[in-house]
C-alpha cells in the first residue's frame, strides 16, 4: 500500500470558522497543558506518564473545561500522540525537547483521524454537519483515512487529505550507465545534471528582500495588524513560489524516460546552515524538500535513487583520471586539471563524479549481494553432504 497527500483550499462560513479556531485552540490546549504536566511529573517523581496514562485524564479535564466538549474527541487524542511522538523523536536523539505550542504562531493546525467524507465539493468531518466547501482543484485518489485542517498566516484555511492508494507492485527498472543521472545541487545554478544541463537558481527570498526588508521596517515600528498581513504575504509568496518550481523541476526530471536512475548526494543541510556566510542562500534553495520530492516521487514512477556520501569531495576529483585538487576555493568555477590537462567545470564536473561513484557502489553492493548468496548456498550444500554422510 502507498499513501498519497491530497491539498485544498477550504471556504468555511463564520459560524465555521469560530468552530475551526476552538479546535485549533482546543488541540493546543492539550498538547501544552500534558506537556506541562508530564514534565512536571517527571521532575518531581521521576516518574515517566505514557500517553494511555494521559488519555485516562481525559474525561475528567473535559469535566474541568466544557468548552472541551464541543470539539472532536480524537482530534484531542490525535494532540496527545503527536505530543507521545515528539517525546520518542527526542530520546531517539532525531528532534530537540518538544516545545510549547504558541498562540501567535502563524500556523495553526489540528488532526481528523477518522470519519472523513468528500462528496463533491463538501469536505465533512466530525462536528461540521453541513459540510465545509472545498476548492477541488484535482480529483482525490483512493481511500480516504484522514485529514489535517490548516490556516496559514494570511488567515487562509487548508485541508490535506491522506489517502491509501492500492497500486500495483512497480518493477524498478535496471540500474544502467545509459539511463543514469547524477546531479549536483548549487546557489548560483540550483543544479547541474551529468548531461550539462544547468537549472538557474530563481532566488525567490532574494529577489524579495527589498520589500521583505521594508515589510519588517513597518512593523516593527507600527506593530499594526495591517502590516504584519503585508509582511505574511511576501513570506507565503516566497514560500508558494520556490514550492511551485521545485515540483515542477522534480516532475521535470522523473518524467524524463532517459532518466530510471538519479544520482545526487546526502547533504548535511543542518551543519552546513551553521556560522556558514551562505546559510541564506541555502535556506532560500530548499534543498532538502527538492530531495524528499524526488525520493516519493521516484518510488511512486518506479525509478531509482542512489545516493553519495556527504563527505565524498565531488568538486574535486577529476571525473577523467581521479585526481584530487585540494587547493579548490568555494570562488574557482573552473579549474585544470594539473595530471590529464582537461578544462573542468565545477559544476559538471561534480555531476559526473557523482553519477560515476553512485555507479561503482552499487556495482560493489551487487557483487556482495552475489558473494553472500554464494557463500549461504555452499554452506547449506555443505551442511546437507555432512548431514547426509552422518546418516549413511
Amino acid at each position: 500500500m502507498n499513501y498519497l497527500g491530497f491539498k485544498y483550499k477550504i471556504l468555511p462560513t463564520a459560524e465555521q470558522v469560530e468552530l475551526l479556531e476552538q479546535h485549533f485552540g482546543s488541540a493546543r490546549f492539550i498538547y501544552n497543558y500534558f506537556l506541562d504536566l508530564k514534565s512536571k511529573t517527571y521532575e518531581e517523581s521521576n516518574v515517566n506518564l505514557s500517553r494511555f496514562d494521559l488519555q485516562s485524564l481525559l474525561p475528567s479535564l473535559k469535566e474541568d473545561k466544557p468548552w472541551l466538549k464541543l470539539v472532536n474527541s480524537q482530534t484531542l487524542q490525535k494532540a496527545l500522540l503527536d505530543l507521545d511522538t515528539a517525546y520518542k523523536n527526542f530520546f531517539e536523539k532525531r528532534s530537540k525537547f518538544p516545545k510549547f505550542k504558541s498562540k501567535r504562531s502563524p500556523y495553526s493546525r489540528f488532526n481528523v483521524p477518522q470519519f472523513v467524507k468528500l462528496e463533491g465539493e463538501t469536505l465533512f468531518i466530525p462536528k461540521f454537519r453541513e459540510g465545509i466547501k472545498v476548492i477541488l482543484h484535482r480529483p482525490i485518489k483512493g481511500a480516504i483515512k484522514s485529514a489535517t485542517i490548516e490556516r496559514n498566516p494570511l488567515g487562509e484555511f487548508f485541508v490535506s487529505i491522506l489517502c491509501e492508494i492500492d497500486s500495483p507492485t512497480l518493477v524498478k527498472s535496471e540500474i544502467e550507465e545509459d539511463t543514469t543521472l547524477g546531479i549536483d545541487l548549487g546557489i548560483s545554478s540550483y543544479l547541474t545534471t551529468s548531461k550539462g544541463e544547468k537549472i538557474e537558481n530563481p532566488k525567490y527570498l532574494s529577489k524579495s528582500q527589498s520589500k521583505l526588508s521594508y515589510a519588517q521596517r513597518r512593523y516593527s515600528k507600527t506593530k499594526s495588524r495591517k502590516a504584519k498581513l503585508k509582511l505574511n504575504k511576501i513570506h507565503t509568496k516566497v514560500k508558494n513560489q520556490r514550492l511551485d518550481f521545485l515540483h515542477k523541476l522534480s516532475n521535470k526530471l522523473l518524467s524524463d524516460s532517459e532518466n530510471q536512475t538519479i544520482c545526487i548526494e546526502k547533504l548535511n543541510i543542518e551543519g552546513m546552515l551553521k556560522n556558514n556566510p551562505l546559510a541564506k542562500h541555502i535556506s532560500d534553495a530548499g534543498w532538502a524538500m527538492f530531495i524528499n520530492m524526488l525520493t516519493y516521487k521516484a518510488k511512486l514512477r518506479g525509478k531509482n535513487i542512489l545516493q553519495v556520501d556527504t563527505f565524498f569531495p565531488s568538486s574535486k576529483l577529476c571525473h577523467k583520471c581521479n585526481y584530487k585538487n585540494n587547493n579548490l576555493k568555494l570562488a574557482d568555477r573552473e579549474w585544470i586539471c594539473p595530471n590529464c590537462k582537461s578544462n573542468l567545470d565545477r559544476d559538471l564536473n561534480a555531476a559526473l563524479n557523482i553519477k560515476n561513484k553512485a555507479l561503482e557502489e552499487h556495482r560493489v553492493k551487487i557483487k556482495d549481494s552475489c558473494l553472500n548468496k554464494n557463500l549461504k548456498s555452499n554452506l547449506e550444500d555443505s551442511l546437507e553432504a555432512v548431514t547426509l554422510g552422518a546418516s549413511l
